[in-house]
């Protein structure tokens, strides 16, 4: 067992090392240059479209609405990487990795643009009749069969990341945190969110796309007002945090209080890896969601996928990273979620803690819920549809032993195939970026 822990160290430290965080960023940039930096200069009209698209539409064309294929994406990236994430970033790496954060997702929106752009253009209908699509349908459709050994690289490496990455680990998270705050058991933790997820992902897409819709909003907006009342009483520490904040984003930060001190490396290092955990811009994922979407064009789902990684990480999670370094809890000592808690706690003396830690239950249930399809979709195109009910029990059974399990190795092994899932969805985005370009062209010379 230690040669096999040992193993997925060292692979995981390649996964996550700075190659493959240069690759990512480096796509993104291409992508966006490419693009004449259309998804930065669109950012209104995809919030317009976004608004537009609460409705459903045609049945023909999708089985869920844009806003509700968004909506279930945002519920699988808005998670413990929003709360736990940040903190551990601004802990390994100073202030400075907030900064690098942005970075990430500024130019992530370019790859979320594209990602999702490929997945409804190259999307078909199972023998169920309904809409399928992500990496492994753009690289088979698009790139032929002679690459089709990539899609189903993806689609192994996702299927099986889900059930660490987007159930287990998320649960564990949730049963230790109320365990914490509320001295709930973890296996009555266990239990009762098995009983919730079950109910909503046996029942497909269209209730998972109902839920996420209901909820997703709703946390969002709870979790910003929280964030907010912190920065408003810290308002003074605002102007120094954002001097800290691009300072320490290019020189060194010494060791100060329980901060350990951290050199500019390690502010990129971890700020990229964090910020591409939270938006799983480069991952491949929003596209499995909104490939189920009504829409005729895929350049509008794309020009709405790419709000994901606006919403995540430039809002959410610049919110959790300013009120960390506001409060000047960061050279606490603390790390993920008790970092973030201390943040809140210290603004709102009694229930800052618990109010975090709602959020954090309710941002890793939604989490459980997006995942569950994105794994879903992964095996059905391994299997065929008949992996469907199969693949929906055993995620439902795996969640009460994630509640009560130590998911060390666990933790380390889903991480280390979610970022190989980058792999195979970058090779496409790069080999396809033409056809995006030429679909993008073709659209905005129509509107």
């Amino acid at each position: 067992m230690e040669f096999l822990n040992n193993l997925v160290n060292t692979v995981n430290g390649l996964v996550w090392g700075p190659p493959m965080l240069v690759l990512i960023l480096g796509t993104g940039l291409f992508l966006m240059i490419f693009l004449k930096f259309m998804p930065l200069t669109r950012i209104g009209t995809g919030f317009a479209l976004m608004w537009r698209g609460r409705a459903k539409g045609d049945d023909s064309t999708g089985e869920i609405s844009p806003f509700q294929a968004l909506m279930t994406s945002l519920a699988a990236t808005v998670g413990t990487g929003n709360i736990a994430g940040v903190a551990t970033a601004i802990f390994l790496g100073g202030p400075g990795a907030l900064f690098w954060m942005w970075c990430t997702a500024l130019v992530g929106m370019a790859t979320k643009y594209c990602e999702v752009v490929l997945a409804v253009h190259y999307r078909e209908k199972d023998d169920r009749g309904e809409h399928v699509g992500g990496p492994m349908y753009a690289i088979k459709n698009g790139l032929g069969k002679k690459w089709v050994w990539l899609g189903t690289a993806f689609a192994i490496f996702g299927g099986l990341a889900g059930f660490g990455i987007g159930n287990m680990v998320q649960v564990n998270s949730m049963a230790h945190a109320l365990e914490t705050t509320f001295a709930v058991p973890l296996w009555m933790t266990g239990l009762l969110t098995m009983v919730v997820v079950g109910l909503v992902i046996l029942g497909g897409i269209r209730r998972i796309g109902v839920v996420a819709a209901s909820l997703v909003p709703f946390m969002c907006l709870a979790y910003l007002i929280a964030a907010v009342v912190v920065l408003v009483v810290n308002a003074s520490a605002i102007p120094s945090a954002f001097d800290l904040i691009f300072t320490h984003a290019f020189t060194p930060i010494a060791a100060t209080g329980g901060f350990a001190g951290a050199a500019v490396m390690a502010a990129i290092r971890f700020g990229v890896a964090r910020g591409i955990f939270s938006n799983e811009a480069g991952l491949g994922t929003a596209g499995i969601a909104q490939a189920a979407g009504t829409t005729t064009s895929s350049v509008r789902s794309g020009m709405i996928g790419m709000l994901g990684t606006f919403i995540d990480t430039i809002i959410v999670c610049s919110m959790t990273g300013l009120a960390i370094i506001c409060t000047g809890v960061w050279t606490s000592g603390e790390s993920g979620a008790a970092l973030s808690a201390a943040a809140f706690e210290s603004a709102m003396p009694g229930i800052g803690g618990i109010i975090l830690t709602i959020a954090l239950v309710v941002f890793a249930f939604t989490t459980i819920l997006g995942w569950s399809y994105f794994g879903e979709k992964c095996w059905e195109f391994l299997v065929g549809t008949r992996a469907i009910w199969p693949f929906r029990v055993i995620w439902v059974l795996a969640v009460p032993f994630g509640a009560i399990a130590q998911l060390d190795f666990a933790w380390l092994l889903a991480d280390t195939l979610n970022g190989l899932m980058a792999i195979p969805n970058l090779v496409s985005l790069l080999l396809l970026s033409p056809v995006v370009v030429k679909l993008t062209k073709e659209y905005f010379a129509r509107s």
